[in-house]
């Protein structure tokens, strides 16, 4: 055996030893996730201000619905938790890097970050800046509440039009970036089954209760580096990032599954819905116009066929 290697050895089991050491010791809220969005580790601080205990099953999600519910973690400046939700989702992990101001519950403001590494594993980390000077603070506030209801479809939480959009000229910026022609973008549109007749027969609530199910069926079923939005009425765009033609077919296939199972209105649990899926691949060649056109088809195709299905 070499001793210098075996020597790199030690020394590399030690740093390991003293960082998660240091992350345990830290104030900060530090937390690990995975390409998931599960959480795989968090600190002691992290774990109180969010009751959070990483088991290799909590995903991000279901973490801020149960504090969301018990009135925990993150201040919810919204009428409709799930539709804030909905929103927190559509720009989490959508960049390398991003930072943001945070209130939470127990009267601390935070300064959270989100580093992403390119297999999609985010580590985050929070520090307690309630001490700071706030002079300025109501102003940056009301300018990010501003921004995010300006990417923001009011009803579902999703991502507006024009913001989806954007994700979808970004992606396809990615693909036409040397080396990017190796990388894979599937964009589907999809459109509610016979929404109308939901909206003349039960009220336009009962159509609003259908979308907003929709939408968490949506973002159920995509990783977080994906992007889905809502373009208008009952039409919804998704963006699945670096998936095989295959895998892209079987992710709308599921989502289309558990929409067939889905019981959006407690009150008539009669009520099933369904939709149709126009899938296309996009090619470096692509811009929005071509591949939408495509999906369009595709989408056309599916509802010519029969509704309720994936062309």
């Amino acid at each position: 055996m070499n001793p210098s290697a075996h020597d790199d050895g030690d020394d590399d089991d030690e740093l390991a030893r003293q960082l998660l050491a240091l992350h345990e010791a830290s104030p900060q809220l530090l937390a690990l996730f995975d390409e998931r969005d599960v959480l795989r580790f968090a600190n002691p601080a992290f774990r109180a201000a969010f009751h959070a205990v990483p088991d290799g099953r909590l995903n991000w999600l279901e973490m801020m619905r149960a504090n969301c519910a018990a009135g925990r973690g993150n201040v919810v400046s919204a009428a409709d938790p799930e539709a804030w939700l909905a929103a927190a989702a559509s720009r989490r992990g959508k960049q390398p890097f991003r930072a943001f101001e945070a209130d939470l519950v127990d009267g601390r403001w935070i300064w959270m970050s989100e580093t992403m590494l390119p297999g999609g594993w985010m580590y985050c980390s929070a520090s307690d800046i309630t001490a700071l000077k706030t002079g300025g603070r109501a102003l940056r506030q009301e300018r990010d509440r501003a921004l995010r209801a300006a990417q923001t479809d009011a009803l579902t939480g999703l991502s507006n039009r024009a913001h989806v959009l954007q994700q979808l000229d970004a992606q396809l910026e990615r693909l036409r970036q040397p080396g990017g022609e190796d990388g894979r973008l599937a964009v589907v549109l999809l459109d509610l089954d016979h929404f109308k007749r939901i909206n003349d027969g039960l009220g336009h609530e009962a159509g609003d209760r259908v979308l907003c199910d929709f939408a968490r069926q949506l973002q159920q079923s995509t990783r977080r580096g994906d992007a889905c939005g809502r373009l208008g009425g009952e039409e919804f765009m998704l963006l699945l990032v670096d998936v095989a033609p295959e895998q892209a077919r079987a992710i709308v296939e599921r989502l289309l599954q558990r929409l067939r199972q889905a019981r959006p209105i407690a009150e008539r649990p009669e009520l099933a819905y369904s939709a149709s899926a126009g899938l296309a691949l996009a090619t470096p060649q692509d811009d929005a116009r071509t591949v939408c056109q495509r999906a369009d088809r595709a989408l056309y195709a599916a509802k010519a066929g029969g509704r309720d299905r994936c062309c």
